[in-house]
Parts: structure tokens; C-alpha cells; sequence
């Protein structure tokens, strides 16, 4: 974590400030007006909430995280009595004559993760957390100091001028409302256009159909067939071929050797034409089956760019890809919507002989979709000619045409999988300019209606526990499988979030397994979701993932994360510890100083478990044996009982045996307490060293190893 500032709440001013810095802050880390505004509304209610109840306490303002996106974590600090009624305020259920709560309960729904620990007495500790903008780049130490200068030359407002700004944002947002309201009752009168279009064009569309069917049915029947008995003989020829070539029974003449190569090329080209019939076949026969995903296009030009980048030959004209970072993130076929770019891309490179072959993305229509298009310098399309080239077998007489000849079936085998992902193909085509080539997709593909069917059959075992696993790797489901075979836990299996939010809607896991990186998405977001929901708030989320940033899942509410692969104890371990009914949730601290207990609370604050406390060795031997805590954080130097004892006891007790102990002690240890603790405790740390993450990590560590 770095700490970008802190400021102190003594004054009613000081929550001004407090409401200044957050939003001066969130403009330099690149949050949108309105995300500024959200977080500042936030950190105000919350700052004024420990002014008002507590007497004061302390802002801090941090950014958390070493890959993309960070983020921007707020911490509220105070000393005060405490929040009695807590679980009642989060619940909405609670009202009160000063207003206490709302505040709380709007500051939640303003942040994309929120934590709030409160004991009466002991003071209340919020963490606010907003996800950085994804474009934003990975703020390093010297751009955290950029920050750290640019706010100290900023003048601080007057409490007029802040809410001058307050009343110009509530302003702004009333007027984008109404903006909104007109544009939805354009929508509507569009939407009933629509309507009544579309259902004359299903009238029309069931006259034609049963006419076109049985006809398209007969060639249908014969393309797949002769596709089917062409391709064996012609990868014989190919192989054939390719054997005379490499020589392997014999040298040929040089005569020789260019007739076979004529053939081979033959045998090639005709092949090509039996893959494209084959494909045509399949989608008149309507066993095309769509699989949409969640991708984004970056992604996607990425990998085409690095494909095509051989069928770059002539040096006379260059491929470019534009940027797409204000392209949204598609739910589409990837491999179709690839196809159709590679057809368009591979066409236009062989008839573009100097210049560019230019390819984008843009969002159309009210931004439900997304036009791409390939635009080329090449020899260009005549008029009449445009449909003409969308035939099956329809192909241009041109000199340069004679040399690249293809089958004449890629374009409309592109045309139809467009149609097929609910879109529109254009062409704008000059001789001698150049052609652009476009492919209206919607941002997400209709799906059928048949879904809730699905859903419907989703077979859940009373017997067994339910675990959520997001994961689209079929060998890492393949293991996670394997390693619950047998066990209380039931795999639930998501690829994608779209359908773990689905499988959310028809049953409550009770824990879920999650994974950062999936093709196409990632998951931060999508944890901070499920940690922001009411109906998943509760729900312990165990992050396995390649990706080692801890400290990042941990901020955005994870209750343990791991770097893949893992192991079925460790794992048998974790989701009993995750699914216990309390009894294995909680953490005992044992320590004669209540500030070390107090801060060792803070650090283990936003984990899903429940910490108890013991001033002394004594007690905390009785508690341990009582409730028998999942871990014990131990201090070695205590009056009466000393550590080292307490330790001695919980080893030989049948019950406490196996429960992990960290030890936790400002004392220096020699060599004689580093042998008498050998063997008996999972980890030792400092308390004068000790954040949050390593406290955690040393959380993580103690439960999965056990025991010793």
C-alpha cells in the first residue's frame, strides 16, 4: 500500500477538507466528474460521521496494488464509543432522530468495496475502496510523488466555494437525468417502429420459409456430402506431394519438381474451396453453434495483427490496427468475429498493391454495437459489382485479380456469419481508391430464449455443499474437479461471469472459487461485486489465480488468496475453514496489552473471520480449549502464564493440539527461544514491523500448514 495523505479530523472544517482532498485525489488518479464526486460524497459522510460521534479521528488516502487496474483505498479512523446497532445500520432497518446510519449506508453504495469494523468502546475503522479506471497506468513511487506535489500546490476551498461546487455537481447530475429521461422516450417511439416492422416481417418471412426450405435443404444435404468424400483423396494428394518434394524415395528432375509443385498447389486450392463449401453447408444446414464470450477487442486485434503479419510481403503497404480503447467489452463469438476480420483482412492485403490496409472499431447504434471495419488503398469494387462479389462463387475480372484468384465463397461465407451474430455487413467501394469492408456486431449476442430451460436443470446435491468455481481452463477444472471427488463439496462450474452471475440467480454457494484472469475478462471487478452485493456479501471467496497480487484480492474483499497450483489438503482445509458455522472462523488473540490486541484486529480487519480476545495466558488457554479457534496470534511475554507455557499446554492438550499459532512479540529472540519454539509454531513476526499484508499472509499461511 502506498499512502498518498493523511488528514486529521478535529475541526467541522476538517471534514471539508477531508471532502476536498478525496476529490482532488480521485481527478489525478484519473477517475471520471462523476466518479469524483461519488467518492468525495462518500469520504464526507464518513469523515463527518467520526467527527460528529466520535469527537474526531483520521483520513487516510492510499493506492493499493502492483498491476492494473489499482486501487484507491480511504481509511476513516476514530477513537469513539463505537457503533452499537451496526449490523441494523448495513440492513437499512435502522432510523434514528440525529440521522446516524444513512450516511453509512450511502457511503456503501457509492464504492466498489466497503469495510466497517466497530466495537462499543474500542473506536470504528472504515476502509472505502474504488477501482482505478483501467486505462490509467500502474502509478509508480515517482508518479505517487507527481501526486503528492501536484496536492500541495493546490489551494484549499472555503467552505462557500465547496458548496458552490456541490450545488454546480447536483446541478449537473439533474440535468443529465433529464437528458436521460428524453432520450428514453425517443427509445420507446423507435422501439414500437421496431415492433410493428418486425412483426410484419415475421408474417412475410413464415409465407417464404417453408418454400426455401426444402429447396435449401437438397443442396444443403449434397454440399456437406461431397465435401465429406473430397477432403480424404485430397489429403492424400497433399501428402503425396509433399513426400515427393522432400525426395524421400529419390531426386526428381527439375521439370519434375515444378509439375508436382503445380499439383500440390492445385491439390491446396481445392481444398481450401471443400473447407469453405463445408462451412456454407454447415450454416444453411443451421449447425453453426454460436459460444459467446466476454473479450475485449485490444485483445483481439492483439492476436490478429501478430496472425496476418506473414501475408505481409509487399513492403509497399503497411497494416494498421486503430485504437479501441473506448470500445466496451463484447459478449460475442470470438472465433467467428475473428473469421470475419481475417477474411476481410487477408482479401484486402492480396488487392491493395501500395498504401494501407486500415482496420477499426467503433460503437454505433446508441452504443449497443460495434462497427468494424477494414479499409484498404487497393484496386476498389466497381457499383455494380458490389452485390455481385456476396454470390457464392462471384468473382471480379481485374489483372490483379487473375494472380491472388481465390474460391469466390469467402465473402459470403463471411456475410452469413455476420447475419448469424446478429449484425449487417456494408461495403463502400471506388475503383481505383479503395474498399471498406464493415461489420455491424451488437455488443451482446441475443441470447435464446430457452436459457431459464438450463437453469431449470441445474442439478444441485442436498447431501453436498455447493462451491461456485469460476474457472475456463478445462484442465484447471479438470483438477479442481479431481481434488473435491469424494468430498462434502459439490462443483458448480462457471466459465465466464456472465454465467456464474447466472448460476447466482438459481443458488446460494456456500463458497466460491475464483480465478482473475479468464479469456477475454478479468475478475476485479467482478470480485468487488460480489463483496458489494446484499445477496453475496456473506458468500467467502477464495481467489486461485496466476496472477501475485495479493494485496490487491485482499483490498477488493477476498477471504483467501493463492498463487495456482494448489494442494487438496490445503484446499480441504481452506473451504472447511470457509464453510464452518462459525466454529472455525474464529481467531484468538492472546496478548496482556489491549493496544497490540486493538492494532492486531485493525490488521486483520475485512478477513471473514471473527476475532476474540484474551488479556492473559490463563484466559487465553481457557478460550482456546472452549471455542477452539481456527489460528492463535500468541505474545511470548505475559504476567502469570508466560507464552512459552501457554504454548507447552496447547500442545499437549488432545483438543488444541493441531490448532496454528503465530507468534506475535516485540521481544528479541535468542537462540534458546528460537529452539524452544522450533517445531511448535507456524510463523514468529515483529510486532514493530507487522502491516496488514503480512499479518494476513501469515493468517493464510498458519491455516493452510496446520498445526505443527
Amino acid at each position: 500500500m502506498s499512502l498518498i495523505l493523511s488528514v486529521a479530523i478535529k475541526y467541522e472544517h476538517d471534514v471539508v477538507a477531508a471532502r476536498q482532498r478525496a476529490r482532488q485525489i480521485a481527478g489525478l488518479l484519473g477517475f471520471d466528474s462523476q466518479d469524483q464526486t461519488r467518492i468525495a460524497t462518500a469520504v464526507s459522510e464518513i469523515a463527518r460521521n467520526a467527527f460528529t460521534y466520535a469527537g474526531g479521528g483520521r483520513v487516510e488516502f492510499a493506492v493499493e496494488g502492483r498491476t492494473a487496474p489499482q486501487l484507491f483505498t480511504v481509511k476513516v479512523l476514530d477513537h469513539g464509543p463505537g457503533i452499537a446497532d451496526l449490523s441494523r445500520i448495513l440492513s437499512g432497518r435502522y432510523t434514528s432522530p440525529t440521522g446516524m446510519g444513512v450516511g453509512i449506508v450511502g457511503a456503501r453504495r457509492l464504492m466498489d468495496n466497503f469495510v466497517i469494523t466497530s466495537e462499543p468502546g474500542n473506536g470504528t475503522a472504515v476502509t472505502l475502496t474504488k477501482i482505478v479506471p483501467r486505462d490509467v497506468a500502474v502509478i509508480t513511487a515517482e508518479g505517487m510523488s507527481d501526486i503528492v506535489g501536484s496536492l500541495a500546490r493546490q489551494r484549499p476551498r472555503t467552505p462557500m466555494e465547496e458548496v458552490q461546487l456541490q450545488n454546480q455537481e447536483l446541478l449537473r447530475a439533474l440535468e443529465e437525468l433529464r437528458a436521460r429521461e428524453e432520450e428514453l422516450r425517443r427509445l420507446n417511439g423507435e422501439l414500437e417502429d421496431t415492433n410493428r416492422g418486425v412483426v410484419a416481417l415475421y408474417a412475410e418471412l413464415d409465407e417464404k420459409a417453408d418454400h426455401l426450405r426444402r429447396a435449401d435443404e437438397m443442396k444443403t444435404r449434397f454440399l456437406s456430402n461431397m465435401s465429406h468424400e473430397f477432403r480424404t483423396p485430397l489429403n492424400s494428394i497433399q501428402a503425396l506431394t509433399r513426400l515427393l518434394l522432400e525426395h524421400s524415395d529419390g531426386h526428381l528432375a527439375s521439370e519434375q519438381t515444378r509439375q508436382v509443385e503445380f499439383i500440390r498447389k492445385a491439390a491446396q486450392d481445392l481444398t481450401e474451396l471443400v473447407n469453405d463449401l463445408l462451412d456454407l453447408a454447415k450454416v444453411e444446414a443451421g449447425k453453426i453453434v454460436v459460444r459467446p464470450i466476454e473479450f475485449e477487442v485490444a485483445n483481439l486485434f492483439g492476436a490478429l495483427r501478430g496472425m496476418l503479419r506473414p501475408l505481409l510481403v509487399n513492403e509497399s503497404v503497411a497494416l494498421v490496427f486503430e485504437d479501441t480503447s473506448s470500445v466496451p467489452t463484447l459478449f460475442q463469438d470470438e472465433g467467428k468475429v475473428s473469421q470475419i476480420l481475417r477474411n476481410f483482412i487477408s482479401n484486402a492485403l492480396k488487392f491493395t498493391e501500395r498504401g494501407e490496409v486500415r482496420v477499426s472499431a467503433t460503437v454505433v447504434d446508441d452504443d449497443t454495437a460495434v462497427a468494424f471495419s477494414v479499409a484498404d488503398t487497393g484496386i476498389g469494387i466497381a457499383a455494380e459489382d458490389q452485390e455481385r462479389i456476396f454470390h457464392q462463387f462471384g468473382q471480379l475480372e481485374n489483372p490483379l485479380q487473375r494472380k491472388v484468384r481465390g474460391t469466390g465463397l469467402g465473402l459470403p461465407l463471411t456475410k452469413k456469419l455476420v447475419e448469424i451474430l446478429g449484425g449487417r455487413l456494408a461495403l463502400v467501394s471506388e475503383p481505383g481508391v479503395g474498399s471498406t469492408f464493415t461489420a455491424v456486431l451488437p455488443v451482446r449476442f441475443p441470447e435464446p430464449v430457452a436459457a431459464p430451460a438450463e437453469a431449470a436443470q441445474l442439478d444441485v446435491d442436498p447431501t453436498r455443499l455447493p462451491v461456485l468455481v469460476l474457472e475456463n481452463s478445462p484442465e484447471d477444472l479438470l483438477v479442481y474437479q479431481t481434488l473435491l471427488r469424494g468430498s462434502r463439496y459439490q462443483v458448480l462450474h462457471a466459465a465466464t461471469v456472465k454465467q456464474a452471475r447466472d448460476l447466482l440467480r438459481q443458488v446460494t454457494p456456500r463458497a466460491i472459487i475464483l480465478d482473475i484472469l479468464l479469456r477475454g475478462e478479468d475478475t476485479w471487478g467482478f470480485l468487488a461485486e460480489l463483496k458489494a452485493g446484499d445477496a453475496t456479501r456473506d458468500i467467502p471467496v477464495l481467489v486461485a489465480t496466476t496472477v501475485d497480487d495479493p494485496h490487491k484480492g485482499y483490498g477488493l474483499g477476498a477471504d483467501v488468496y493463492v498463487v495456482k497450483p494448489v494442494e487438496r489438503g490445503w484446499l480441504m482445509t481452506t473451504l472447511d475453514d470457509l464453510t464452518a458455522d462459525g466454529r472455525g472462523r474464529r481467531i484468538l488473540i492472546v496478548d496482556d496489552d489491549e493496544t497490540s490486541r486493538y492494532v492486531l484486529r485493525q490488521l486483520l480487519a475485512g478477513m471473514r473471520y471473527e476475532t476474540i480476545e484474551a488479556a492473559s495466558g490463563a484466559e487465553g488457554l481457557e478460550r482456546a480449549r472452549e471455542q477452539l479457534p481456527a489460528a492463535i496470534f500468541l505474545d511470548l511475554v505475559m504476567p502469570g502464564l508466560s507464552g512459552f507455557e501457554v504454548l507447552d499446554a496447547l500442545r499437549t492438550d488432545e483438543r488444541t493440539r493441531g490448532i496454528p499459532v503465530v507468534i506475535l512479540t516485540s521481544k528479541a529472540l535468542d537462540p534458546d527461544d528460537h529452539r524452544r519454539l522450533d517445531g511448535k509454531v507456524t510463523a514468529v513476526l515483529s510486532k514493530g514491523s507487522s502491516s496488514r499484508e503480512i499479518a494476513c499472509a501469515a493468517l493464510d499461511f498458519a491455516l493452510s500448514h496446520g498445526g505443527s
